[in-house]
């Protein structure tokens, strides 16, 4: 009687092992932290110079993984003496649709903050796409691996055509 217990709890025991053993991990979640190549060499401190509109502007960012490395955190400072703009992009991955996303927070508030960012990849550059208030606006970050990053912000006009609002060189500091 004994062994057929014990026979029968070590089946038991085998049973629910490869039944755990079968169940796939979820494609998003708490055991699937981004692995990006390209977003990971994003990481460290940058200097960012460039345009908006006809100014010229200069930031310094930093890049790091956050949230259980779901999302990389890119956080820009205005260079000024007193700062006049600061941002903090999370960019994660939904893997299920098998797209990019971007939370794009900044001063300008919550109204702006509400519009998710949705992106793709071709080679070394990923272009997010937020659906605005005030119409479509793109953003493309693009890897030179010789030259640092640069980041091409694009919105469309009444007209419909696309026009530069900023450019920006982002070099290792």
């Amino acid at each position: 009687m004994q062994r057929l217990s014990a026979a029968a709890l070590v089946g038991s025991v085998l049973v629910v092992c490869r039944a755990a053993a079968q169940q796939p991990v979820p494609l998003d979640g708490p055991q699937r932290p981004l692995q990006d190549t390209l977003f990971e060499r994003l990481i460290g401190t940058w200097r960012m110079s460039g345009s908006v509109g006809s100014r010229q502007v200069s930031y310094a960012a930093r890049g790091d993984w956050v949230l259980n490395h779901q999302f990389l955190r890119l956080v820009m400072r205005d260079s000024a003496q007193v700062p006049t703009y600061e941002a903090h992009v999370y960019i994660g991955r939904d893997n299920l649709s098998e797209r990019y996303v971007a939370h794009w927070l900044d001063v300008f508030g919550g109204r702006w903050s509400e519009t998710l960012g949705y992106g793709t990849r071709t080679g070394d550059s990923v272009e997010f796409v937020f659906e605005y208030p005030d119409g479509p606006f793109r953003t493309r970050f693009s890897l030179d691996p010789g030259a640092g990053w640069t980041v091409l912000m694009r919105q469309r006009s009444a007209g419909g055509d696309w026009r530069v609002f900023g450019r920006f060189l982002l070099r290792p500091s």
